[in-house]
């Protein structure tokens, strides 16, 4: 992790005030002194899902007369994206598959990111459900050459679950003081 100031923008997959949002601000505390810090909230922005109309070319940006431009545009001039979502059917939560959807109309200028990935689930942490959001973070890793920073999972039911797990509070307050 390097020690000169960032751009971080912040994907928040959740559309509840639980323990995504828990584990966020953890990492908030830690990384705010020395970072500038972006929180973008899907729930609350009108995006449509991509079309797949291929106008954009991967870099035009998309042609949606919504929300997804400006939430791009950010996107695209972060220095690192932490992308925090709840499980959901085994999956990352639909809010946060869409942004990174609508991430296509300009995928070629998130080349090179550094990036984080914080998961949130109601089954313990052995749970294949983890593995199987961090190996499509893996692939997009891959294509798009990220220099993945870090993966973290965390097991919290109760809404408020999390914030009683000090160890996890730490770890991700460390995360962020290490940027």
């Amino acid at each position: 992790m390097e020690d000169s100031s960032m751009k971080i923008v912040i994907i928040n997959g959740s559309a509840r005030k639980g323990n995504t949002l828990t584990a966020i601000e953890a990492f908030v505390k830690g990384a705010l002194e020395k970072n500038e810090i972006e929180v973008i909230e899907p729930d609350r922005l009108h995006i449509a899902p991509c079309k797949g109309c291929e106008t954009c070319q991967c870099y035009k940006g998309c042609v949606d007369s919504d929300d997804t431009n400006p939430t791009i545009d950010k996107i695209a001039a972060a220095d690192m994206i932490l992308f925090a979502t709840p499980v959901y059917w085994w999956g990352m939560s639909a809010q946060l598959k869409l942004i990174i959807d609508k991430c296509y109309c300009r995928g070629l200028q998130l080349k090179n990111k550094k990036v984080g990935v914080i998961i949130v689930g109601g089954s313990p942490i052995d749970s294949i459900q983890y593995e199987l959001i961090c190996k499509q973070f893996d692939c997009m890793a891959s294509y798009l050459s990220w220099d993945m920073l870090f993966q973290k999972s965390y097991y919290a039911n109760a809404r408020d679950e999390l914030a009683k797990n000090v160890n996890a509070m730490k770890e991700l307050e460390e995360i962020g003081k290490k940027l």
